[in-house]
This record gives C-alpha cells, structure tokens and sequence, in this order.
C-alpha cells in the first residue's frame, strides 16, 4: 500500500504528515515515541487501511522529529517549545486543518501522553483512544539521570531530548489530576517486564482513566514493531466497537491481561 507523505502547516510550524487507506473512511491518528516519527506506524497503518473495514490512517511526525519543524533550533528558542501542550495543540490544530472533527488516536510512548493530553483537553475529538505503554505522570525520586546523547547525525532536535526529559522527571500534577476527563473508551497495552517502563505506572493509567480496559502484551516496550499481530489483535475489535457516547460501553472498565 503507497504511503502518502505531505506537509501540513498547523499549530504555526510545519508537520510532515503520512497517511494510508481510503479518504472517506473512519480517520486514526497514530503518535509515535521519542526519537521515532510517523513512518514508525507504517504496518500498523497499513493493516488498518486494508480491508474489510478500511480506515483513513493518519501518522505525522512530532514536532522536533523527522521532517517536521524542530523549532527549538531557531535562534532563541526556549525548552517551551517542546512542552508535551505544544505537541497535544499541534496534533489539535492538525485535526481541525484536516477537517476532522472525531478520530480514534492511537500513541506510544510520548506519544501516548500527547495523545492523552489532547483526549483530556478536547474530549470530544477523541472516539476510542489506545495508549500503548505510556507511564503515568508520576515524578520520579530520585529523578532519572539525563539522557546520553549518541554520536552521528541525529533524525530529531536533540533540544527535543533535554527538554522532555525534563517533563518526565517533573510533570505537571494537572496532567494526572485530568486523567478523570478521558471519558471515551480507553485501551491501555502494557509491554510487560522486560519494557523498560516501570509497569506499575502504566498499570496507574489504566486504573485512573474511568473507561479503560488493560492488556498486557510481554514484548517490550515496543509492541507494536515488536509483536504487531498481537498489538492488532487487541486493537483492531476495540477501535470496531460502539461509536456512540461514551456511556455505552462500560465493558471497557473490566481489566484483562494477555501475554504473547
């Protein structure tokens, strides 16, 4: 299936933005993870464009990574600029620029929490939202030591890095206290022990998020590159279900868990 690639000016910066599957179907958003971008999802999309029950597929690149903008090498730019409500507002804006007015949203990782952001900021433009191994905005103590930056030529703004490294040590207690907003149904997909994110926190999602189910996937933290049929297998029945308010699927509260 061709990939579709184009740039799309939202938010005030530019974001690449790839896209799969047919123009009338139901939309999904795909959010990466920190050091990734859009063409990360490129199996996933591809298996949710495809028949029988195709969806227009949409995965940008976050700003700082791949071909978007990295605003924070313009000359005076501040840690601000990749503060994860840029990021939630960007993929806002983007949404609307698309004519968008509800989409399923799918994030891994920092994406997740973007994803999460914009689920609790504007409720209403997020149908079903799938988190997939996304810590909860918990401080860690002690703080986790900075990122080491690797040698070469990098595909994301390394400012990108430092600044959200930052975030992750000292969140903002208002992203946890909202966590009651996300009021659509809600899967969360745990990668299991060998994830290098404590499961503790992401099992603390699930279970703050009024209507969410958890599955846990033992692959990693990457499940969706790592064990696709398995992360499919979970996503796939859940995005098929009910499209109607949130209320009418209360059978997301139940929890199950499922290893690979």
């Amino acid at each position: 299936m061709r990939t579709e690639t184009r740039a799309v000016e939202a938010n005030g910066i530019t974001l690449a933005l790839h896209s799969w599957g047919p123009q009338e179907a139901p939309p999904v958003l795909l959010l990466h993870c920190r050091g990734a971008d859009g063409i990360d999802w490129t199996r996933i999309a591809e298996r949710l464009a495809g028949a029988p029950d195709p969806r227009r597929v949409y995965a940008p690149d976050l700003r700082g990574h791949g071909r978007s903008d990295w605003p924070g090498t313009e000359p005076g730019a501040t840690a601000d600029v990749y503060a994860y409500e840029a990021m939630r507002d960007d993929m806002r804006a983007l949404l609307t620029v698309l004519g968008i007015e509800r989409a399923d949203v799918i994030g891994h990782s920092l994406g997740g929490i973007v994803a999460y952001l914009l689920a609790q900021e504007a409720p209403d433009a997020v149908r079903r939202l799938v988190l997939e191994d996304v810590p909860a905005p918990i401080a860690f103590d002690p703080p986790r030591p900075p990122t080491e930056r690797p040698a070469g030529k990098l595909p994301f703004d390394w400012a990108m890095i430092e600044a959200t490294d930052v975030s992750a040590n000292r969140p903002d207690p208002v992203w946890w206290d909202h966590m009651g907003r996300i009021t659509m149904p809600t899967l969360v997909i745990a990668g299991g022990p060998t994830s290098g994110i404590p499961q503790d926190r992401v099992v603390a999602v699930a279970e703050r998020i009024p209507d969410a189910r958890l599955v846990t996937v033992d692959a990693g933290h990457l499940v969706h590159t790592d064990r696709p049929e398995e992360f499919l297998a979970a996503v796939e029945p859940f995005l098929a279900g009910r499209s109607g308010p949130p209320g009418d699927d209360r059978t997301a509260t139940v929890t199950s868990r499922t290893s690979s």
